[in-house]
């Protein structure tokens, strides 16, 4: 009987036969290089963190991989430092430049007018009362709790003054910081109806004004 010749091994030409791991196919070729990419990137810093601290020795007496805890714990803490410090710094440059009671300069923004009531520092008032209302950039930068009624500017005194074209002079009255304004732009003051009404007419709505800081104090 004739047998039939052994089939031959042919190999396409051009198509390597040693593929090593091909991409998955439901991964693109483009995800699959830079998972290897990354990995050969862990192999090299393996490989030098090796050659620096050999993983056989122990130092300090104590492992390789406690020391690297270690290390890693420390890094984190200066780094929690720096950012904290950072913030810190960001926060007074802030406060240097906001009108607080810390700055002595005079200040110029809108004044307008509100219907108050209970204010943020814990005061009621009414619409006869001398008092206003700072701008949020203000009251949240000396906020030292959770308790808007401890804060520091609560109670202190404000000078304003405007000219008033109406009667041809300069008018000015002293204020008493009793509440949160969230419409305010930082040198702003909105006022109760009775003390704008010494500044300007109310029906302007809307005007300018200087203003400083006064009493060093809480007035309440």
């Amino acid at each position: 009987m004739n047998m039939p010749p052994p089939a031959s091994k042919t190999r396409e030409v051009g198509v390597p036969t040693d593929l090593g791991n091909p991409p998955p196919k439901q991964d693109s070729h483009r995800h699959y290089r830079l998972r290897r990419a990354f990995k050969g990137i862990a192999i090299k810093l393996r490989n030098a963190l090796d050659k620096v601290l050999p993983p056989y020795r122990t130092y300090f007496g104590r492992s390789r991989t406690t020391v690297l805890i270690v290390i890693s714990i420390l890094i984190l803490v200066v780094l929690v430092l720096i950012i904290g410090l950072a913030a810190g710094l960001t926060h007074r440059s802030r406060g240097q430049d906001l009108p607080l009671p810390s700055n002595t300069q005079t200040f110029t923004g809108d004044l307008t007018y509100y219907s108050p009531g209970l204010g943020a520092c814990g005061v009621t008032s009414s619409n006869t009362d001398d008092i206003c209302s700072i701008s949020h950039f203000l009251f949240d930068a000396e906020s030292k709790g959770s308790d808007p009624n401890a804060n520091p500017l609560c109670g202190l005194k404000i000078r304003a003054t405007r000219f008033d074209e109406q009667v041809n002079s300069q008018r000015s009255v002293d204020l008493t910081v009793v509440d949160r304004c969230v419409g305010c732009a930082p040198t702003d003051l909105d006022l109760s109806p009775g003390a704008f009404s010494q500044l300007a007419n109310p029906a302007l709505g809307r005007v300018t004004v200087t203003w400083a800081w006064l009493s060093p104090t809480p007035s309440f």
